[in-house]
């Protein structure tokens, strides 16, 4: 989907669901006894905006089995609208539903919803820093909210500088010692710092327009990769870049171009923290050493829509969500750690998330 048309649909949901009290009404039905394997993937799907229709699924690469909608069967209910992200700990998984404003707590043997956190504004993405104490952060909020996951209520909230109600957004999340680094994508440049000890914006640094994801290498770095934004964003537009940071000094140590008009997004690593990866029509990858970006992609797009990416952290394995037309059921493509196809599987209607167990 072009970031110009999203932002757009976004813009168009907030205002919606700032005027009336859920966007979503959760009808029970019958359940369906499930269970997972002790390891995994789950796949969120986000749906497509305000038809209530996201799912998650669950792939065993050990079988190469995949179940579908496996909330809804568990539950007796939909999982909602548009389902941002998943977060794993100690047997919970944290399902991040975005237009919904809810995130739900769930049994990842079972399915089984085991709680959720309401009176969110938009959230995206949730990072633990005890088992009562998190941070949720949000769309169309100059907030991140904090919330206590034991008794799924929110706690309070952390101002970030410099962002209003209609141009606020935080997104992911990577904690190195006492310091919670954070970016801002929607018209946003900045990669924020948090001092988890005070709730305290102690630091940010700009490093260009809308900044996607966010990850930490081997080394103690961080990396970034912005989208450039949109000819014709009011907020501006320019070439992606690929940013590599540098925490304690809250420096850009090092910075890649792209070509104006390329669509970069998606920075991610393998377990070893030493390969990145990121989509930029193909797959590309080149490790955290490396001086100059790769000639070659990685993984070939032939003609797909790139929209997820994840490596397994024990195997080195990549995969690769194909939202298709953003219609139909998506497609997850599984290659090996040296880019050889492996194996291929339907999931919801645009997968965009994924989170390993």
């Amino acid at each position: 989907m072009p970031r110009r048309v999203r932002h757009i649909l976004l813009l168009c949901g907030a205002l919606l669901c700032a005027a009336l009290p859920g966007c979503m009404k959760w009808d029970y039905g019958t359940t369906e006894e499930l269970s997972a394997p002790s390891s995994g993937l789950f796949i969120t799907n986000e749906g497509n905006f305000q038809y209530g229709n996201a799912t998650l699924s669950f792939y065993d690469p050990a079988t190469r089995e995949v179940e579908n909608e496996v909330f809804r069967r568990a539950n007796g209910f939909r999982l909602g609208d548009v389902a941002q992200s998943m977060t794993l700990r100690n047997g919970i998984g944290w399902i991040v539903v975005n237009n919904s404003h809810v995130i739900f707590a769930i049994d990842t043997g079972t399915f089984r919803e085991v709680g959720r956190i309401t009176n969110l504004t938009s959230p995206r993405y949730i990072h633990f820093l005890s088992d009562e104490k998190a941070y949720v952060t949000q769309l169309w909020d100059n907030r991140i909210f904090i919330v206590n996951p034991r008794r799924y209520e929110v706690t309070g909230y952390i101002e970030c500088p410099g962002m209003t109600m209609e141009s606020g957004s935080t997104e992911q999340m990577v904690q190195l010692g006492d310091y919670v680094y954070v970016n801002g994508w929607s018209y946003q440049n900045r990669i924020l710092k948090i001092d988890a000890r005070s709730d305290r914006v102690v630091g940010e640094l700009k490093v260009g327009i809308q900044p996607t994801s966010l990850v930490a290498d081997c080394r103690g770095r961080l990396w970034t990769i912005t989208d450039g934004g949109y000819e014709g964003s009011p907020y501006g537009y320019e070439a992606p870049k690929l940013c590599c940071i540098d925490p304690e000094r809250f420096t850009v140590e090092r910075e890649f171009s792209f070509r104006l008009g390329d669509d970069a997004s998606e920075v991610r690593i393998n377990g070893a923290g030493d390969r990145l990866y990121w989509i930029n029509g193909d797959i590309w990858s080149m490790s955290v050493d490396d001086e100059r970006l790769p000639v070659r992609p990685f993984i070939e797009s032939r003609d797909t829509k790139y929209y997820g990416l994840t490596v397994d952290p024990s195997s080195g394995e990549v995969y690769v969500a194909d939202a298709i037309d953003y219609q139909q059921q998506g497609i997850v493509y599984r290659y090996s750690a040296e880019g050889e196809p492996l194996d291929r599987f339907y999931v919801g209607v645009i997968p965009g998330s994924f989170c390993w167990k």
